[in-house]
């Protein structure tokens, strides 16, 4: 797992890490797909990491040695600002597994994983998820359907990245956020500040904040006590502003 800070922050955070707990592996959604063996060698290998706010899980040109999961928190993934205009191109919410690409390639990761509050976060190592994709037709499965959903996702942030309204801009990035198949563990419910999405969105919190009070005159969300609840999931993804 890697640090920010560190040329060896995979060790780094390794050495902080614990067993996962009963309720983190029930949130697992690959986990039940396995046989007998096979979960048996990933519980002895999953761990568990806490990791704060601007702390990196991932960063631009480092070997890959883990597939990660978001168990709690929010995570951002970005390109480097140094290599020219800074590109976010998805948050990460609880419940999304990410990376198998990398994984399946073992290439130097191309993206920042950023924590953007403190969050827990798992990881198998890099030889177990292979092992995983040699013998597990239900691993392999969960795999292509992540690969295909994320496609579409990219496609869609390449998309957002080009909206010029900051309505429809929010409305597509909280939209992208409540992906069923993705992020099975946000629900209805996604608990991010307006602060947090504004740094997913790249707009300023009180621009945020006016268009969730726009989307949610137009009965597409509800802002609630520490997070953003869907009503209607289609009209985010299809929303127009003056429409």
């Amino acid at each position: 797992m890697t640090s920010a800070t560190s040329s060896s922050g995979s060790a780094a955070l390794a050495s902080r890490s614990r067993a996962a707990t009963a309720d983190e592996l029930a949130g697992i959604p690959w986990l039940g797909r396995l046989d007998a063996v096979e979960r048996e060698r990933v519980l002895a290998d999953l761990r568990v990491v806490q990791v704060e706010a601007g702390e990196y899980v991932c960063r631009i040109g480092r070997p890959v040695s883990y597939w990660f999961g978001l168990i709690d928190g929010l995570l951002k993934m970005s390109n480097d600002s140094a290599l020219g205009m800074p590109i976010t191109f998805t948050g990460v919410p609880p419940g999304g597994w990410f990376g198998e690409g990398t994984v399946i390639k073992r290439e130097p990761y191309r993206y920042n994983i950023e924590a953007l509050r403190r969050s827990h976060v798992a990881g198998i190592g890099a030889d177990t998820f292979h092992w995983l994709l040699d013998r597990s037709i239900g691993f392999n499965r969960f795999v292509m359907l992540q690969l295909n959903e994320r496609l579409g996702q990219f496609i869609g942030a390449r998309e957002i990245d080009r909206l010029t309204d900051p309505d429809e801009r929010v409305a597509r990035s909280l939209a992208s956020l409540f992906h069923p198949t993705l992020y099975p563990g946000v629900g209805e419910v996604l608990h991010i500040t307006q602060q947090e999405l504004g740094y997913l969105v790249g707009l300023s919190r009180q621009r945020v904040n006016e268009a969730l009070r726009a989307l949610q005159a137009r009965g597409l969300i509800r802002v609630e006590y520490g997070g953003v609840r869907v009503l209607a999931l289609d009209g985010l993804r299809g929303f127009r502003a003056g429409g």
